[in-house]
């Protein structure tokens, strides 16, 4: 069942166009890989998803009931909010702010909620531990944590292993994909080609030429084969 449908947006900044006609559909289940080069527009389309950049053309649509509210968020971290002097429960549990709606205070089954996907990201220990103590792999889980809380569909990862060592990196993928088996469906934006396609079911490339279609699809067609060939040489 369709969660998302683009149909022919163009994404820019005034007159400057970065990205024109494009189309896709997200679907209940998938794991969306979005891709591209530097600047391509990765990160804007990932804003205009969400709602804080308007289209310049064309339509997104949410549909199966879903609203922008009910999207989980993990951005791109700076170092202001690495250094967050919250607890790590403080900050999960503000997952559930978009639905609080005229209420000032979280209901005990919210701060249920919020224990539960603290198990779930293995981070239960950390509860009243200040978040800035911790290790960048722990705020990420902290962080998607807080994403499950206010949402049970759909997940928008902005690089969220950027900065990581390998270990950590490659226990972060794992969870993210136990995340999608669960299913959560799944929209990433990666550098990280290999990871892309070695764990997503779709990718997208934007950037010159695009791409929208299943990783076999994208391994076989001309745009993939190159951008693979250019990133295991390091030059992406």
């Amino acid at each position: 069942m369709s969660l998302i449908s683009v149909e022919n947006i163009s994404l820019g900044y005034d007159n400057d166009v970065i990205v024109s006609d494009l189309s896709f559909e997200v679907n209940e289940g998938d794991y969306l890989c979005i891709v591209g080069e530097n600047g391509a527009g990765k990160s804007t389309l990932m804003n205009t998803i969400l709602g804080l950049r308007a289209p310049l053309s064309g339509n997104i649509s949410f549909k199966d009931g879903l609203t922008k509210n009910e999207i989980g968020y993990l951005p791109q971290q700076t170092l202001v909010q690495r250094d967050f002097p919250a607890s790590v429960f403080e900050i999960v549990l503000s997952g559930f702010q978009g639905r609080l709606g005229r209420r000032f205070f979280y209901s005990k089954e919210m701060k249920q909620a919020a224990m539960e996907n603290m198990e779930r990201m293995r981070i239960t220990e950390f509860k009243d531990r200040c978040y800035r103590e911790l290790s960048g792999g722990q705020q990420q889980r902290v962080l998607l944590a807080r994403a499950l809380c206010a949402t049970r569909k759909l997940i928008l990862l902005d690089e969220p292993v950027a900065g990581l060592d390998p270990k950590v990196t490659a226990e972060l993928y794992a969870l993210i994909k136990e995340l999608n088996t669960s299913g959560i469906t799944i929209i990433m934006v990666s550098h990280d080609v290999a990871a892309a396609v070695r764990y997503s079911s779709h990718i997208l490339h934007v950037g010159r030429k695009l791409f929208y279609g299943t990783v076999d699809e994208y391994k076989n067609s001309k745009i993939g084969k190159k951008f693979l060939a250019v990133y295991e040489e390091g030059d992406v």
